[in-house]
């Protein structure tokens, strides 16, 4: 087959729409298919391949709502003159999609869209693009989907739409195929100066990931020792960064919290993110906002349990991995979300003195993981139903 993938952004960048379709395309490649990547113009990308996937850059930005700048038409004419056999566009509200839907009249080729999410579903300012979304969904070939309930696949069924499928994101196998040695990790401790319980979160400080929550409920935890581990893009002066490393600062000088360490390690190094979330008793993420976040598949397939919101379909992970528990959540406008601070105290606290639990939730995770959850055995999946698409098959959920 010859796959065209579509993402407004790619690797060399990070973030869990980038990892997701480069885990697909690049398992795609190594089953002999020819996969394209069309993306944004990226200044430290180095080169127009990465691991097989060939990559495309247009220099456009912005979305249908906001504007979109840039290269508009060249993207078009691609997408519709492009000799592909089937086109997945990756999340909605963003001009690799919403270029797409503008022309979708036009482009003949077969097309699946992976919403992800809907994440402006209640802002008024998108009320015309979701009016218009049910008649275009109708004209795409497949719409997948990461959840069985959540914001989009609701929409869908509310509108009648049939062409759905349920495929949920995973981790990779070859980052987790490993545990932790002991002797890596007695040097993790020794190079970070990380004691105690080891308590983690991933996440970029966009201050929607629930950092500066996760501070105060960790200054509260009852624990004689404890190490927090921030793992995010070391970006000064954006988001909440400023705000968390000062509070972290504070706290790893603080006689009020003598025996609690924060340590940021850089997002961008994958192989020690790891690391450390295989070493971490307990995984915690408070976001506000989520679709079906990759971090809670990681810390599965580490074997470490998470506390975190009911962001996006964290609950449904949860119950397919069995390995998490999901603290009081509060709504908030635009279908925002926030952490009841003191349940994740409490829960928190609760995980970090049964260690049993810990180990058996861990367990947990990893076993749901290998068996349901790998992008090996997702990537299959795609693949599956590109051909269903391609041999005729109508896709009707």
């Amino acid at each position: 087959m010859k796959i065209l993938h579509a993402v407004e952004f790619y690797y060399p960048f990070i973030g869990g729409a980038q990892e997701v379709v480069r885990h697909l395309s690049e398992r795609m490649v190594k089953a002999g298919h020819d996969v394209t990547v069309a993306t944004s113009v990226m200044e430290n990308r180095k080169s127009n391949t990465h691991n097989g996937v060939k990559i495309v850059e247009f220099n456009i930005s912005g979305n249908s709502v906001n504007g979109i700048k840039g290269e508009k038409k060249k993207y078009a004419d691609y997408l519709i003159n492009g000799d592909f056999d089937i086109i997945m566009t990756y999340a909605a509200q963003q001009w690799t999609t919403d270029v797409l839907l503008e022309n979708i009249d036009n482009i003949k080729t077969k097309k699946v869209i992976v919403p992800c999410g809907y994440s402006a579903l209640y802002d008024p300012s998108y009320k015309k693009y979701y009016e218009l979304m049910p008649q275009k969904l109708e004209k795409f070939d497949a719409s997948i989907y990461l959840s069985s309930d959540y914001r989009d696949i609701n929409f869908a069924k509310e509108h009648g739409i049939r062409n759905t499928v349920l495929i949920p994101n995973g981790a990779d196998e070859n980052d987790f195929a490993e545990e932790l040695t002991p002797e890596r990790q007695s040097r993790l401790r020794n190079s970070y100066g990380i004691g105690g319980l080891v308590i983690m979160t991933i996440a970029n400080y966009t201050g929607e990931k629930g950092h500066l929550e996760l501070l105060d409920v960790y200054k509260k935890l009852p624990l004689p020792k404890a190490t927090l581990v921030s793992a995010g893009t070391i970006k000064p002066h954006d988001g909440c960064f400023d705000e968390f490393e000062r509070q972290a600062e504070i706290i790893n000088l603080s006689r009020k919290h003598i025996g609690k360490r924060v340590v940021m390690i850089d997002g961008s190094n994958r192989k020690t993110v790891y690391d450390m979330l295989k070493l971490a008793d307990i995984f915690v993420f408070l976001s506000n906002i989520e679709a079906s976040p990759l971090v809670i598949f990681e810390a599965a397939a580490a074997g470490t349990p998470f506390v975190a919101t009911a962001a996006g379909n964290i609950p449904e992970i949860a119950q397919w991995t069995n390995s998490g528990i999901v603290v009081k959540t509060i709504a908030m406008p635009n279908g925002r979300v926030s952490a009841d601070k003191r349940d994740a105290l409490i829960q928190i606290a609760k995980l970090a003195h049964n260690r049993k639990k810990r180990q058996q939730m861990g367990t947990n995770g990893r076993t749901a993981w290998k068996k349901n959850y790998t992008w090996d055995k997702l990537a299959k999946k795609y693949l599956s139903l590109y051909e269903d698409i391609l041999s005729g098959k109508k896709i009707q959920s």
